[in-house]
């Protein structure tokens, strides 16, 4: 018999912390994860330091769980959610400076030392759901074990700050380096983090192209097995120079399922063609709306326009992404749907095992 998130939850109730509290009563549990008698979980606490202080009761929540019967294998990863504690003013690190030109680049795309595979997610045009989609991807693909990274390329309208919910500015140990953020078991990098919530990014190509620059190579994202790349919509600057400059895996484009949308979404396959990235697939979001009152399900966008389109462009379809208000909800409040159980979270982590199982992700 199979342990169950009760199961789970009730063992965690054990295990103390250096306060006398417990895991759970304090809410650090994340993207917990069964699968027959494999458990997967994230402990998020609030600081680095918190995080170094509770590795203890990490230890001793996977031996808990491992002890138990019906548990065959156990993974458990110690995350912070927010930044580092600040130095002290006389050892304050130096200002780095975002939005630089480009240094010169030679020969074709180049690899990111310690990362596996890299995913841009694209869209042709604004409003299908793009940030949404690589917001939850990232946390279905962490849930599943992968050491996952986020960054936001959208530079005029960072939105991954808000939707994984993450506040504060990331540290820069020499003024050259960044350390990126972790949430939900994701390292997590974006422009929006740099500067205040309602500031505008007015740049022109050069520095545009210059900032996606540091964040790919001055960033410390350490091992990863995937980076996510929430690319801004079209086909601009940022798409060009990722594509000439970086080694990508290859690209998701999303749709929703009507004319006009995947209108733009075509366009946005044929700027990959042409830049010889590969096309790993067509994701349909906003496919269906199921009414929470009746059970009614409705076709807004219309339904299965996307798939049609992966057929003709002989492309993978890799799924449809119900419309929730759930969703909006869950992003608006910095907790990915993706981190639930229910259907949209299955949903999402469909799309993570298709990627992992097609070796992907």
């Amino acid at each position: 018999m199979a342990i169950t998130r009760e199961g789970v939850m009730e063992i965690l109730r054990g295990i103390r912390l250096p306060d006398g509290a417990d895991l759970v009563s304090r809410d650090m549990i994340r993207a917990l994860s069964i699968a027959g008698g494999q458990v997967r979980f994230v402990i998020e606490a609030e600081t680095p330091e918190q995080a170094r202080a509770f590795e203890p009761a990490r230890a001793a929540a996977e031996q808990a769980l491992r002890a138990a019967p019906e548990v065959s294998d156990v993974q458990v990863v110690m995350t912070a959610h927010g930044p580092a504690a600040k130095a002290p003013p006389q050892e304050a690190a130096p200002n780095l400076r975002i939005g630089q030109h480009p240094t010169p680049h030679q020969g074709g795309p180049q690899r990111i030392s310690g990362i596996d595979r890299i995913l841009a997610v694209a869209s042709g045009k604004g409003g299908v759901g793009k940030s949404t989609v690589s917001s939850n991807l990232a946390v279905a693909l962490a849930r599943q074990g992968r050491r996952v990274g986020l960054l936001d390329a959208d530079i005029y309208g960072p939105s991954q700050p808000r939707m994984m919910g993450v506040k504060g500015r990331p540290s820069s140990p020499d003024g050259k380096s960044i350390d990126p953020v972790t949430a939900h078991g994701v390292t997590m990098m974006s422009l929006g983090l740099m500067l205040k919530e309602d500031e505008a990014v007015i740049w022109r190509g050069p520095m545009l192209m210059g900032a996606l620059q540091q964040l790919l190579t001055q960033v410390n994202w350490g091992k990863l097995d995937v980076l996510v790349i929430d690319l801004p919509p079209g086909t601009g600057d940022v798409q060009l120079t990722l594509c000439q400059r970086t080694h990508l895996t290859g690209a998701l484009v999303v749709s929703t399922p009507q004319d006009v949308a995947l209108l733009d979404a075509r366009k946005a396959i044929d700027m990959f063609l042409k830049l010889k990235t590969p096309i790993l697939g067509l994701i349909e979001n906003m496919s269906s709306y199921i009414c929470p009152n009746c059970g009614h399900e409705a076709h807004i966008f219309g339904h299965g326009g996307v798939r049609a389109e992966a057929a003709k462009l002989d492309v993978p379809f890799l799924g449809e992404i119900p419309l929730s208000l759930a969703v909006r909800e869950a992003g608006d409040s910095g907790t990915p749907i993706a981190l639930g159980d229910g259907p949209e979270a299955q949903a999402y982590a469909r799309l993570a095992e298709r990627l992992i199982g097609g070796g992907m992700a």
